[in-house]
Parts: structure tokens; C-alpha cells; sequence
């Protein structure tokens, strides 16, 4: 079992154990960059993978079943997306909701429920369209059986008639490990995998790049930069030409990049194809220069006759929010006022230009289909705030 078939994410506030989670369920600890190690919280989408297995009816992420002893089975595989907690990363945590096939909501049991990045995460998932959710009430560990119950109604409190109320709530201490076979067994009941078609022309939303040339590396032996993300679509080979859009920018104007397939990495193995489902290593011939340090995150990348359009502009349909965090109200959008969009992985300024209809103009092109979902935030302070929502006309 080579791919995984669903992409999870893990969202909350900061600081209430996402990363840890992770850790306890994979053994892998996605904080790898070294801004992230010295500040010790998640600045960048972080991604891991584990084998859910079964025996005696029984979900585990364990080689041996704690109900009966025996040997587990692989039944699937599935990824997690570790976005960041931080308020001013709210953008990057959007961005990472694009390639989400369900999510993961962390609440600490030792904070009052909601804290801010929990209400606003939420709010995130539901303006893009995430329903299959579960609830992980983390660190009961550090709190008393009543505390943990007080606890508990406040989260059942504050998910009564969002998208989460229907939503298990799961109680763990993932520092110890404790209750994670409950977890696997919500993950496979509340999160499935998606329908998808592998017969379709191939598109993949692009969420990192980079160089994985040491620095020193012979000439001879340079490789070309790397595009990871997730397949929405299609299949992707070995050998493949592929098309990536808007592109590298020269004097404020995008051009589109023709480049190879030359490899396939997923879960640290290589593969001859990848479908849609987990994160994907997609080796090129581009330059490294050109992929390094996430510069080609936000774009999209495939079969070029299937790519949707670049554009400099967006007509939207808008819903605005009736609260957001730091605003008792939300006001309606303003001619010339500066928004953050999100538009699948890519984050870009716009500038609304008109109001009947919305038009906004972009300081970066996105390529992106009509019908495309778009996450707006304002600058409340000097935060950026999810304030409303809307699709591409």
C-alpha cells in the first residue's frame, strides 16, 4: 500500500497539540523547518502518513491489536496535513484546506472553548466546503475528570449548529498516546474516501517546491526542482508532459511552465504513477532556482488542455460573515478596499474594483475554474481576518 487514498487535515488553535497528534499517530514529527524548531510551532503545511489496520473489527494505527493481540491488517492509508495554529498564518492553514478531504479539529482540554484560531479554523473548513469532521478534545491529561467534563460541553456548546455538530468528540492525551484507537476508528467512519475518477485529464494543486540539491552538489549530478501537492484529478506518470499555471513571473507578468515528469515520491517511495488521494513528489527538469523555497505554491499543474485560466481579475459572488474574530460585525466590502483571497492553495491581493458585480483586481493571477471557492479576509488591526466567502463567476 503505496498512496494514501485521503488527504486529513489538523486544524486548531495554537499550541493545543496538533503536531504532537500527528507524532502519536505516524511517528513522525512534521515541524522540520528550522524557524519552526527554534519558535516551536507549525509555520508551514506539514505532512505524514500512516496505515489504518484492523483485526477483530477492531481500527488501530498499532502492528498488534490491543483487543485481541493479534496481527493487524492494512485496510488504508491515509495522510495528514498539520497546518498551522498561529493567527497570523491563517492564510497558510486556507491554503492547506484545498487539498483536504476531511479534517481533524484540535481543542485542548486546558483552555477555555472557543479560542480564536478555533472559531476561525472552523469557520475555514466550512466556508471550503470540508464536512466529514472530527473533534479531538487533546490534553485531558493535564486537567481533572470534572474539568475534562466542563470542557466537553463547552465544545458541545460551541459546535451546536455549525457544520460540526454531528461531529464525534473524541478525548485523548496525545503526548501519552492515550485513546488513539478511538481516533482511528472515528477517522474510518467519519472520513472516507472520496469517489474519484483516474480517467480524467490530470490536474494537481501545487502546495510546496524546492530544491533538494545540497548545497556543493556537483554540476553533473544537479536534479531538477521538485512540485509537491495533491492530485485532484486524473493520473500522473513517469514521462509525462505537464503544464504549470500562472507560472514564474518576469516584470510583473506570468508565463506558463512546460516541464517532464522524471519522478514520483509518495510516503517516501517512489512510484511510476500516482492518483488522486495523499501528498505527491513530482520530480521535473526545471531549474531549482525556480522551485526553491515554496515559489511555486499556488499554482496548478497538468494536462495543459485541461488547466483552467489564468486570471488578473475575479467576478465573485460574496456572503459576507456575520462575526468574525476581532469584529463584532462584519461591514460590506468597500470600493478600493485590499483583500487576501484564497483561491485552492494560492494566497494574492486583490483590490475590490467594483461592487455590482464584485470585481477584484489581483496583485498575483490565479489559475482557477469558474465555480472555484474564494476565501476573503480583511485586515482587522494588523491581522488578517476571515470575513466572507465566495465562488468565481
Amino acid at each position: 500500500m503505496s498512496q494514501a487514498e485521503v488527504n486529513i487535515g489538523l486544524v486548531g488553535h495554537v499550541d493545543h497539540g496538533k503536531t504532537t497528534l500527528v507524532k502519536a499517530l505516524t511517528g513522525k514529527w512534521t515541524d522540520t523547518h528550522s524557524e519552526e524548531l527554534k519558535r516551536g510551532i507549525t509555520i508551514r503545511l506539514g505532512y505524514a502518513d500512516v496505515e489504518i489496520k484492523c483485526c477483530c473489527d477492531h481500527a488501530t494505527a498499532k502492528e498488534e491489536c490491543p483487543i485481541c493481540g493479534k496481527k493487524t491488517k492494512a485496510k488504508r492509508k491515509v495522510a495528514f496535513v498539520d497546518a498551522p495554529g498561529h493567527e497570523t498564518l491563517m492564510a497558510v492553514m486556507i491554503s492547506g484546506s484545498a487539498i483536504m478531504d476531511g479534517a481533524i479539529l484540535v481543542i485542548a482540554a486546558n483552555e477555555q472553548c472557543p479560542q480564536p484560531q478555533t472559531y476561525e479554523h472552523l469557520t475555514a473548513l466550512s466556508v471550503m466546503g470540508i464536512k466529514n469532521l472530527i473533534v479531538v478534545q487533546n490534553k485531558i491529561d493535564l486537567v481533572s475528570r470534572e474539568d475534562a467534563l466542563e470542557n466537553y460541553k463547552q465544545i458541545k456548546g460551541f459546535l451546536k449548529g455549525t457544520i460540526a455538530e454531528g461531529a464525534p468528540v473524541i478525548p485523548v492525551a496525545a503526548h501519552h498516546g492515550i485513546n488513539l484507537d478511538s481516533l482511528a476508528e472515528a477517522i474510518e467512519e467519519y472520513i472516507p474516501t472520496p469517489k474519484r475518477d483516474p480517467n480524467k485529464p490530470v490536474l494537481m494543486y501545487v502546495a510546496r517546491s524546492f530544491d533538494v540539491n545540497k548545497p556543493g552538489t556537483d554540476v553533473g549530478k544537479i536534479v531538477g526542482g521538485v512540485v509537491g501537492g495533491s492530485i485532484i484529478q486524473g493520473k500522473l506518470s513517469i514521462g509525462d508532459e505537464i503544464e504549470i499555471r500562472p507560472g514564474t513571473s518576469r516584470d510583473d507578468k506570468y508565463s506558463p511552465i512546460k516541464t517532464k515528469v522524471v519522478g514520483l515520491n509518495t510516503c517516501g517511495k517512489t512510484v511510476k504513477d500516482a492518483i488522486p488521494g495523499g501528498l505527491i513528489g513530482v520530480g521535473t527538469e526545471l531549474d531549482p532556482s525556480l522551485t526553491k523555497t515554496d515559489r511555486l505554491v499556488g499554482n496548478i499543474a497538468g494536462d495543459p488542455a485541461a488547466l483552467p485560466p489564468v486570471r488578473k481579475q475575479l467576478q465573485i459572488t460574496v456572503e459576507m460573515m456575520d462575526r468574525a474574530v476581532g469584529m463584532e460585525t462584519v461591514e460590506p466590502l468597500k470600493e478600493k478596499e485590499p483583500l487576501v483571497l484564497n483561491v485552492g492553495t494560492a494566497t494574492t491581493i486583490g483590490v475590490v474594483t467594483s461592487l455590482k458585480p464584485v470585481t477584484l483586481t489581483l496583485k498575483r493571477p490565479v489559475c482557477a475554474a469558474d465555480g472555484s471557492k474564494v476565501a476573503i479576509s480583511r485586515r482587522v488591526g494588523n491581522r488578517w481576518r476571515l470575513v466572507g466567502y465566495g465562488e468565481i463567476q
